[in-house]
């Protein structure tokens, strides 16, 4: 539990305001707080609209963080690899990594914490052995950690840009040139928090993503290779996007109108490679399409390439 009380110094046209700069906590927060009962104006319960008079006494009472308990559960995934340092796992589409906004069921590490008897401590509680994540509707690879040396490790490698991860994507129209980088920095979209968006260098993390055209279709679709230099939240997507080709069903950044029956971006992490954190050998791990996935490839085949 954290108090405190302020004796305003000077007249403020709103509490949840005043609060949000003495505290550094955004207004929205502070609205939870005072909608939580946590917030007192002269002894009163205030409104976040009420306005702070010179000599006010303003109480905050920050609750202590609930500790969520995460349940085992028998969801099935596909192990590609395990000894006593990592797992590498086989993510279906459709199944968030781990628990947030409440949500703490039905995730790949409720999965892992039924099928692994140990996870790396680091990420916390929310995320035990969870070194880095795909998109919930991103299929494919990504490397689990069993030990905090392993995530250590894990982690260098991806900072160091040795942790090699390359996916598959299908996009719409048809990219001009065979290969390319995509070199910007990205962030929170300016008015969609949802999303992330292309912006200036002041507002985000560089992000950078190679590309390669493997397939041209006639249809008027690119199926795409990438590869990550940098790993920001929906970077492929949000690259994609930017481009003007976004991917075949992406139901944030792409068309609205979809020509197949999707449920989420046809996007694979379909090669993962890194250094044993234990041993220092090489190892590179392969995924094959999904189903959904080349069940539209070959519809578009049948219909020629270029």
């Amino acid at each position: 539990m954290n108090e405190s009380t302020f004796t305003a110094e000077c007249a403020c046209e709103r509490l949840d305001i005043y609060i949000s700069e003495k505290l550094g906590i955004t207004r929205s927060a502070v609205k939870k707080l005072i909608d939580g009962g946590n917030v007192t104006l002269n002894g009163k319960a205030p409104k976040s609209s009420a306005a702070v008079k010179t000599g006010d006494v303003v109480h905050t009472n920050i609750p202590d963080p609930v500790v969520p308990d995460l349940t085992p559960e028998d969801i099935p995934i596909r192990i590609v690899y395990e000894d006593d340092d990592i797992a590498v796992i086989d993510k279906p589409q459709g199944l968030t990594v781990h628990a947030g906004n409440g949500n703490l069921s039905g995730t790949l590490v409720n999965a892992l914490l039924y099928r692994l008897k140990n996870l790396s401590s680091i990420g916390g509680v929310i995320r035990p052995g969870i070194v880095h994540r795909i998109d919930k509707d991103t299929s494919g690879l990504l490397v689990v950690a069993k030990n905090d040396a392993a995530h250590l490790s894990l982690s260098k490698q991806l900072q160091d840009k040795t942790c090699a991860r390359e996916y598959y994507a299908l996009c719409e129209g048809l990219f001009r040139d065979k290969r390319g980088t995509v070199d910007t920095f990205i962030g929170r979209h300016p008015t969609d928090r949802v999303k992330m968006a292309v912006v200036s260098e002041e507002k985000g993390r560089r992000a950078v993503t190679h590309y390669e055209v493997v397939k041209l279709f006639s249809k008027g679709y690119t199926f795409v290779k990438f590869s990550l230099e940098t790993g920001r939240t929906h970077q492929i997507r949000v690259h994609c996007a930017h481009l003007g080709h976004p991917i075949v069903g992406d139901p944030v950044y792409g068309y609205k109108k979809q020509k197949f029956n999707l449920n989420g971006q046809l996007l694979h992490a379909f090669r993962l490679s890194l250094d044993h954190p234990r041993t220092g050998e090489r190892m590179t791990f392969e995924s094959p399409l999904p189903d959904y996935f080349e069940k539209v490839l070959e519809t578009l085949k049948r219909s020629g390439e270029l």
